[in-house]
């Protein structure tokens, strides 16, 4: 089985690519990636993005795609609304199963996308997508509300759940992520109370992308996804998931 992840590099090893290349090797996917920024960045801040061309992104996904057999993928940074308009036109070509993580800051709160990706991202992307991931400042974004409440996620889940399946993840409300398909379903969870959280979105996105992968039906791959991702943060350090955690003594 493999997957693909369309995201950007982050050196610290705890979110983008690396991330997401370690949570698809520890649940048994063969992991391929197609990088679409240089980052200079820690766990505490970023200092710097490099986007890699467009036209040279899109030449990584066909030289992918030529030489394997994947069917799911996930997208993390995508910067630019041009590139977001070019993944989507691939994900087309290619009938990929797509998982997207909205990605606009770091963790640490350094900017990461230009400002008209937002736009690109509810007009192109995810109509072509079979879930998206916001987490509460990304759902703000995409749907223009504040959301200060759980009935305010709904809301937002329910109002992004017209373009595609969405699934507002619940680390900055109850602890409960809310999973709209054609109806509200709650994903129940708990807050972890950790600073090992760098990484936690392309984590729980790759995740799900990789039980996809396995065949299982969305639902369960959020519901696996969200235990699998609490306890790589309840095993994470230096401020980072631990996406290897299964092989923990």
């Amino acid at each position: 089985m493999t997957a693909l992840s369309i995201a950007g590099f982050d050196p610290s090893g705890g979110a983008g690519i690396l991330a997401d290349v370690k949570t698809f090797q520890s649940l048994g996917i063969y992991p391929t990636a197609v990088i679409t920024a240089l980052t200079a960045q820690n766990v505490n801040r970023v200092d710097g993005v490099e986007p890699v061309n467009t036209a040279f992104v899109s030449k990584q996904i066909d030289m992918i795609m030529e030489g394997a057999r994947i069917q799911h993928a996930k997208t993390g940074m995508l910067y630019s609304a041009e590139m977001v308009e070019m993944v989507a036109r691939q994900v087309q070509e290619y009938q990929l199963k797509l998982v997207v993580d909205p990605v606009l800051v770091a963790g640490s709160g350094g900017d990461l996308s230009q400002e008209d990706l937002v736009e690109a991202l509810r007009k192109h992307l995810l109509p072509v997508a079979e879930l998206t991931t916001p987490n509460v400042y990304e759902a703000e974004a995409l749907t223009g509300m504040e959301i200060v409440s759980e009935d305010d996620a709904c809301e937002a889940a329910t109002k992004l759940g017209k373009i595609c399946p969405t699934v507002v993840t619940g680390g900055h409300l109850k602890g409960r992520d809310i999973f709209y398909k054609d109806s509200l379903h709650f994903i129940e969870g708990e807050i972890i109370k950790s600073i090992n959280t760098h990484g936690s979105g392309c984590t729980y996105s790759a995740a799900i992308t990789a039980y996809r992968a396995q065949g299982m039906d969305l639902r369960e791959s959020i519901r696996k996804a969200s235990d699998y991702t609490k306890k790589a943060i309840e095993h994470g350090e230096y401020g980072t998931l631990n996406q290897m955690w299964q092989q923990c003594p």
